[in-house]
């Protein structure tokens, strides 16, 4: 069994960079509604995994580490029980 791969900070500040073609140093910290739509886009084809997050939880996400700790919940939702390999990139 082994652990699945867990998107970090730098990852999805790497994904909202291509944002808009910036530069990485250049991502704000705080999130608009329209860069946390492209980043759940770009993080599902990435990932393969659909994410279903209710209004609640699409509104509590106002930063990047907020963004980073919803998107590794995830991944560990996603990852059946005892499977080898879930949710590579």
């Amino acid at each position: 069994m082994s652990t699945p791969v867990l998107p970090g900070r730098a990852e999805v500040v790497q994904m909202l960079a291509a944002f808009g073609r910036r530069p990485e140093n250049s991502v704000p910290e705080t999130l608009g509604s329209l860069e946390l739509t492209w980043l759940t886009a770009e993080f599902e084809q990435r990932y393969g995994i659909e994410l279903e997050l209710s209004d609640e939880q699409f509104a509590a996400v106002r930063t990047v580490d907020d963004a980073v700790a919803v998107l590794r919940a995830a991944v560990l939702a996603a990852a059946p029980a005892g499977a080898d390999g879930a949710a590579r990139s």
